[in-house]
């Protein structure tokens, strides 16, 4: 297989995290809506997007960042990048796990309110955080420069 540069990698590796931002917001804002329509009185599509910035801020500050600044220099370490290397085979196994977990929940939680807030929390926290530290890609100068 043909090598790619680091810049390459990098990309894919921002792509896959804007992805999850995507799609966890979409995720946990769905699960909100559907705690509201369950209890239209009750505070839980605000309490998960006001918990999930909250949660995703300290998240971002003792977790995410740190592993996308290592993953950055892994990458860059890397003397024959391969188009596959962009995360180690662990980040893919451990992200289909996730997909896999936050799916059970939310299945479980359908029809409890409470249950529907928290796993919203958590989608959203995630997805904040993810969104957050994706400042380690523009330091990076990866994303609207031309080199």
């Amino acid at each position: 297989m043909q090598n790619v540069s680091h810049r390459t990698l990098k990309l894919l590796a921002a792509l896959v995290w804007y992805i999850g931002v995507v799609l966890l917001f979409i995720k946990g804002s769905t699960l909100a809506q559907d705690a509201h329509k369950l209890e239209p009185q009750a505070m839980g599509k605000t309490i998960a997007w006001v918990a999930g910035i909250i949660i995703g801020g300290v998240k971002t500050r003792f977790i995410f960042l740190n592993s996308c600044r290592r993953n950055m220099a892994r990458i860059d370490a890397l003397d024959t990048p391969k188009i596959w290397q962009f995360y180690r085979i662990r980040f893919f196994i451990a992200l289909v796990l996730m997909i896999w977990f936050g799916s059970f929940l939310s299945w479980v939680s359908q029809g409890n309110h409470n249950f529907l807030v928290a796993v919203a929390i958590l989608d959203i926290s995630i997805g904040f955080a993810l969104l957050l530290s994706s400042q380690v890609f523009f330091k990076q100068k990866l994303l609207f420069s031309k080199s």
